[in-house]
């Protein structure tokens, strides 16, 4: 395959795997949904198929130009409260799976894929929702609980 066509047919995968990465975040409400993932995934690819071989360092940077977009979903909220942190998260794996894609690795990038899937689902599936710590957290002690003081 000519060297345009590698990259072009890169460029399609990390962004249909953006894309499903995406979905899945906007059927949960994030304010990232399958268009920022879509294009996280089509830049990563894009950039490292083109300039990889010649400047590896040049993933350092595409990881620090998302680390913004991670920040950005980021907010608080009333108090104490952060949201979007489980999609900043994913946005950074969905720049690891474009990498991926770049340098040609397409079904460890396929795979990886569909376990982030599954682990942002894990909750909402019932038959698993046993592996969803939440499912116990009211049997544990809160990190913000003052420490228990044994008495002697």
């Amino acid at each position: 395959m000519p060297p345009e066509a590698t990259v072009i047919v890169r460029v399609l995968i990390g962004t249909a795997l953006g894309f499903a990465l995406g979905f899945e975040r906007g059927l949960r409400g994030s304010p990232a949904g399958d268009r920022t993932f879509s294009l996280v995934g089509a830049a990563t690819a894009a950039v490292t198929a083109v300039s990889y071989q010649h400047s590896p360092q040049t993933v350092a940077g595409l990881i620090t130009g998302i680390g913004f977009i991670g920040g950005g979903v980021v907010f608080h909220g009333e108090g104490t409260l952060v949201r979007g942190i489980t999609t900043a998260a994913a946005v950074f794996v969905m720049a690891a799976i474009g990498v991926l894609v770049g340098t040609g690795q397409t079904l460890a990038a396929v795979i990886l894929t569909v376990l982030v899937v599954f682990v942002l689902e894990v909750r909402h599936l019932p038959f698993l929702q046993w592996l969803d710590a939440e499912h116990y957290r009211d049997r544990f002690r809160q990190d913000s609980d003052p420490p228990i003081h044994k008495q002697h």
